[in-house]
């Protein structure tokens, strides 16, 4: 098992460490377009399917943190990818769950479920921008957006801890609902992924960033182990860290229907 740890103030999982430098088993590609970048990230295999159990930390800028326990089941089905989380602890939100059906056709169907109620709604594209369940992620940022929404340009190169990244813009076309008006992703030259995202509305400053934290190579795929999503006027963060994940397990697709999600 390999780890790469990419900011180490924060802990380590396990195993062998490589404080920050690209793994040299691994070519860096040679530079793409900014659509070709931009759909070599989309397209990245992440495994036919995946079940992972997750810590989830809403750490306040002042007061205590509160930790929540999931489980995420991720199925790639011609070219479309369906995810199904669910909420174990703390019983406030055990129950929850969220479902994410994408078509192949560049659409995605969200439905949540709140046990409280015993019903699901579906997420409209007017409550995209909304916090999904207090976190500081929205339902816009839980789903994976078509290449072609969006211009991409490649305005540079940067290492980040060492990692070579390109450093990539990404803006909505004309037509093209979002409510980020730019997305800037430093993307790993060696393995495809964004290793950060700053995210604007607007202003010249971002309004949040997404980290990933530690990486580790599971079954032969580079997998964010740990990630954090800052709201950056509050403050506000949302931990995630992966304390178990299985890839290829042959998972039904049966489990992502909207009846399965509500059978909790």
């Amino acid at each position: 098992m390999h780890v790469r740890t990419l900011f180490p103030k924060y802990f380590l999982l396990c195993s062998i460490l490589v404080w920050g430098f690209a793994n040299p088993a691994i070519q860096a590609h040679a530079q793409p377009s900014g659509r070709e970048l931009a759909q070599l990230v989309h397209d990245r295999y992440v495994g036919d399917d995946s079940v992972s159990q997750q810590t989830m930390e809403l750490i306040p800028a002042v007061g205590q943190k509160r930790v929540r326990q999931l489980n995420i089941s991720v199925l790639e089905k011609n070219g479309a990818r369906s995810i199904l989380l669910r909420f174990i602890s703390p019983a406030d939100i055990q129950g929850t769950g969220f479902l994410a059906v994408e078509d192949g056709q560049g659409g995605t169907a969200q439905f949540l479920y709140l046990p409280a109620l015993n019903r699901t709604r579906r997420i409209v594209a007017g409550q995209k921008s909304r916090s999904f369940v207090n976190t500081d992620f929205t339902y816009e940022d839980m789903e994976r957006r078509p290449v072609d929404d969006s211009e991409h340009t490649i305005v540079g190169e940067e290492s980040l801890n060492n990692v070579r990244c390109w450093i990539m813009e990404s803006r909505p076309k004309t037509g093209t609902t979002s409510q980020y008006t730019l997305v800037r992703s430093w993307v790993a030259q060696d393995m495809l992924l964004p290793l950060r995202a700053d995210f604007f509305a607007g202003g010249e400053n971002p309004i949040k960033r997404f980290s990933v934290l530690q990486l580790e190579n599971i079954q032969n795929i580079w997998t964010e182990t740990k990630v954090i999503m800052e709201d950056l006027a509050s403050g506000h963060k949302t931990a995630l860290e992966t304390t178990n994940i299985q890839y290829n397990t042959g998972i039904s697709d049966s489990i992502f229907t909207q009846q399965a999600l509500e059978r909790w």
